[in-house]
């Protein structure tokens, strides 16, 4: 029973054939080998984007913290949300890559709205030395708390970034999750939506270790390069990426992948509606539930070997409420799904 992240599932077996298929003989290294060409292509495709600049990195760190420095200057300041992972997961890479650029939050939760973000925006003054200057925009789309911007919620982001002249990045980590939840095509939650630049997410969808950083418009292709190269994220043996990322893209798989996802979640979500006590923090819309529990019934779901997450400690006062995330992967199967349903409906 285990729902701690989907960063801890398996290969999908598409993306594991592709890098046995893949490590035959001897290819160029550095993204020079045939199979990025091929996966070059597909993505430009996939994004009805023709001229997009497509490169690999192995983490999402590095693409979330590389993407966005190849688009904001060190004296910029970065808007996004408090909850946004490039906040409170990236131990200041963002800050890091770009030399020192700084981070504006926008709210206090995991989604932005356009007001709030202009008024954070105007909050910086034009042509005043001793300020941060505006940067980009940046956008989760599964947000960290699980839940989707819309296409009119984008659109309407985005058009007040440009009405100020500033990039939107958008941090697409389970990027399969939402289009398969929103049913939309990903030119619509990207280049229509008025987004300039996107990490891809494949590590959380099936891949053992792989990101896409898109550039919609090539203008910070080189620049990109160097910044990776610099960073020391240019892998030498990168067919091994190129090979995760082909395996994903066939068939589909990476679409498939994220509604299977999407479906474990919505099975779960279903059951979860009969436990006594629980209470879900926010209505799960992909792939991610947070909700909260007694801490003894959290006691219990853990002893009977079920693997969450736990915000709050495991000991302390039984009857205190402490919130949970459970996320499902695609190859989370209905057995296992069942089996916490079935613990959990036994709790007192």
């Amino acid at each position: 029973m285990y729902f701690y992240s989907d960063n801890c599932g398996p290969m999908h077996p598409n993306v594991r054939a592709a890098l046995l298929a893949a490590d035959e003989g001897f290819m160029p290294s550095y993204g020079n080998d045939p199979i990025m060409d091929e996966v070059r292509d597909q993505i430009r495709d996939l994004f009805g984007a023709p001229d997009a600049a497509v490169y690999l990195v192995a983490t999402g760190t590095a693409a979330n913290a590389l993407g966005l420095a190849t688009i904001t200057k060190p004296w910029d300041t970065v808007f996004c949300t408090s909850l946004a992972h490039i906040n409170v997961d990236e131990c200041n890479a963002p800050e890091f890559y770009t030399g020192g650029a700084k981070l504006s939050l926008v709210g206090s939760g995991d989604k932005m709205t356009p007001e709030a973000l202009e008024q954070r925006i105007t909050g910086y003054g034009t042509g005043n030395v001793h300020t941060s200057q505006r940067g980009p925009v940046q956008i989760t789309q599964v947000t960290e708390m699980g839940r989707l911007y819309t296409l009119g919620e984008l659109r309407a982001l985005t058009d007040v970034a440009r009405a100020y002249g500033l990039p939107t990045f958008m941090d697409g980590a389970r990027f399969a999750n939402a289009m398969a939840a929103l049913g939309c095509t990903a030119r619509e939650m990207t280049v229509d939506a008025g987004i300039d630049a996107l990490s891809f997410g494949g590590t959380k969808n099936g891949c053992a270790g792989v990101e896409a950083v898109v550039f919609f418009e090539p203008d910070h292709a080189w620049e990109f390069e160097l910044r990776r190269k610099r960073g020391a994220h240019l892998v030498s043996k990168h067919r091994y990426l190129s090979a995760q990322m082909q395996g994903y893209l066939a068939e589909d798989t990476w679409l498939k992948a994220g509604a299977q996802a999407n479906a474990n979640a919505a099975r779960l979500t279903a059951g979860l509606r009969g436990v006594v006590g629980l209470e879900f923090v926010e209505e799960p819309e992909a792939n991610m539930i947070f909700a909260t529990l007694p801490r003894h019934a959290h006691q219990t779901l853990k002893a009977g070997g079920a693997e969450y997450g736990l915000w709050g400690d495991l000991e302390g006062d039984p009857d205190e409420r402490v919130m949970m995330r459970l996320v499902c992967d695609w190859s989370i199967t209905h057995a296992m799904i069942d089996e916490f349903l079935d613990l959990a409906r036994g709790l007192t």
